[in-house]
């Protein structure tokens, strides 16, 4: 875990150890979500890079009759 500073302009500055395993660049777009007493940043991905992310999950879902 590592730990960061706010400014006094509010901003953080994401490691460098996890900019790179999660490939962010500069100019990305970050998704903020507040979860409780805690803050999540997801990084946004366009659709280009998302199309086969999920190539081969399964599709099929047990329906009820009224939804077939």
């Amino acid at each position: 875990m590592t730990n960061v500073k706010v400014s006094p302009k509010f901003q953080i500055v994401i490691p460098k150890a996890i900019r790179k395993s999660l490939g962010i660049k500069p100019g990305q777009t970050v998704r903020v979500i507040q979860y409780g007493d805690r803050i999540e940043l997801i990084p946004q991905i366009s659709i280009a890079e998302a199309r086969g992310l999920y190539k081969g999950i399964d599709t099929d879902v047990e329906r009820e009759p009224d939804r077939e």
